[in-house]
């Protein structure tokens, strides 16, 4: 060993009165963390290759397995810790920027578990969702700022297009490529299903795909991967990709690995060739480049289609979003720096970018206060957890979430956060045909179908109980909120009283 040598972070535990030399765990670790010792006929580990994706303990027959965290540690230290060391080790021995996927694990304040809802008692009871009408139905898109007549008194009803929800959340952007075949079906059944969208992200759209046009997003990215009118034409609606919560201000990378067969076509770029989106696009230097792309978007599509743009939360939120509010486009999504990925750079994503709550109350605010905030229809994500963070999130002014990684976990993730091998042993952010096959669409779209309902289902009590029987009654209605352990400031940057105010 020598100065190189880091402990491994998981031990593989295996019963040997337990264990049968069944071989299963060899045959669904793509890790190849578990092997066959043929001379002593028994199972052995690679423990240095184990990610803890629970895979092998899972499938195990006799339960002879478990994967627990290393008690092998560095001496203690509050300043440097064990992580920190151990990456600097892995630089100084590669010379390279360190990748990570899904959120960042650091603990930073969810601002979402130090806001409490209210709820209604006597003079203003509660509703009981069961007996009485709930509605969970949201439009996204332009709306008037009053209620406009024609010349005989009837109500005019045309609106610029807009997207129908059954409630207010919708699959986020994550891209053929980053995620399987297999995983992109489950979302785009269990959103047709749901009667809500999910978003292509920036790899195009498969072609066994267009028929669940009515409920999905199309991206438009730096990259311009996959962009062509059949597939603008093809969706419900289409967002630009400005940036993203995980890692804002850089663009994107899919590495060659996963660049093959279908994925190279709807991509339209040549197999094994790395996906490098740019950071910035190269046509946006400002807001009106931003207008210009916005509404050649429209002109393509008849002016049939709402425009999105997905920005990531960062300082200035909040004149970002005024911009965007004045650039022609439709919605804002607004992604917050717990949001997830296939693969960042570990420093961005743990240490660029804003909490969604914390932004979403400041766009929101801003928008009201300059008085534009029906321009747009607001959708956030990063880390949106359960309906409880759903419904806080509207309350601070959202009119709808975007979720992924509830969604993955809804797929069987197990957050071992090493998406950018392509080893998922799930089925899920991997291109492996041997993986791939693993996550079965009818399952994968019967659970996040389950997911979604229960959802609605909590959404419903959770506004019956504060005696609020629409989503739209609820929108921005700050009243409902009260914060836990926050300062003033924040207080103030959230819109919100303090428990016991």
């Amino acid at each position: 060993m020598d100065v190189n040598y880091i402990y491994p972070e998981f031990e593989i535990i295996r019963n040997m009165d337990r264990c049968i030399s069944c071989r299963l765990c060899e045959k669904q670790c793509a890790n190849e963390a578990h092997l066959f010792d043929a001379e002593r006929k028994i199972m052995i580990s690679d423990e240095t290759k184990c990610v803890n994706c629970q895979r092998c303990v899972s499938f195990c027959p006799t339960r002879a397995l478990k994967i627990v965290k290393s008690d092998c540690t560095l001496k203690e230290n509050a300043n440097w810790q064990n992580d920190t060391i151990r990456e600097i080790y892995k630089q100084a021995n590669s010379g390279g920027v360190l990748l990570s996927s899904m959120g960042t694990p650091k603990p930073l304040p969810v601002y979402w578990d130090r806001i409490l809802l209210n709820a209604s008692q006597v003079t203003n009871p509660p509703i009981d969702p069961l007996r009485e009408p709930m509605e969970t139905k949201v439009f996204l898109g332009k709306k008037p700022d009053s209620i406009n007549r024609d010349k005989t008194g009837k109500i005019i009803c045309t609106l610029p297009p807009q997207i129908e929800l059954s409630m207010p959340l919708m699959f986020s952007a994550m891209s053929y490529g980053s995620i399987s075949y297999n995983a992109h079906e489950s979302l785009a059944r269990a959103a047709s299903k749901l009667g809500i969208l999910y978003n292509t992200g920036e790899g195009g759209l498969h072609e066994d795909f267009y028929k669940y046009g009515a409920n999905t997003i199309v991206q438009v990215a730096s990259g311009r991967f996959g962009v062509h009118e059949d597939y603008l034409s093809s969706g419900a609606a289409i967002e630009i990709k400005m940036g993203q919560g995980a890692k804002p201000g850089i663009g994107g990378h899919l590495p060659g690995a996963k660049i093959v067969g279908d994925v190279s076509k709807t991509r339209m770029i040549p197999e094994g060739s790395d996906a490098i989106s740019p950071a910035p696009h190269h046509d946006i230097y400002s807001i009106e480049d931003l207008r210009q792309l916005v509404f050649s978007l429209k002109e393509a599509t008849q002016y049939k289609k709402p425009v999105i743009v997905k920005v990531a939360a960062v300082h200035n939120i909040a004149a970002i979003a005024s911009g965007i509010a004045r650039s022609g486009a439709d919605i804002i999504a607004i992604d917050g720096y717990r949001g997830g990925t296939g693969a960042a750079p570990t420093r961005i994503r743990d240490n660029v970018g804003i909490p969604i709550e914390l932004a979403l109350a400041a766009v929101d605010s801003r928008l009201r206060e300059e008085g534009i905030r029906n321009n747009v229809s607001l959708v956030v994500g990063g880390s949106i957890r359960s309906a409880a963070d759903v419904v806080k999130a509207i309350a601070l002014g959202a009119d709808s979430c975007y979720i992924a990684t509830a969604a993955l976990l809804a797929l069987g993730c197990h957050l071992c956060r090493t998406c950018q091998s392509g080893k998922c042993n799930w089925g899920i952010a991997t291109q492996r045909a041997d993986l791939v096959k693993r996550l079965n669409p009818d399952i994968g779209a019967k659970r996040l179908f389950n997911l979604m309902t229960a959802w609605q289902h909590e959404i419903k009590e959770i506004m019956g109980g504060m005696g609020i029987n629409s989503i739209e009654a609820l929108r921005g209605n700050r009243l409902m909120l009260r914060g836990v352990g926050l300062t003033s400031k924040e207080l103030e940057i959230l819109g919100i009283a303090h428990a016991g105010e």
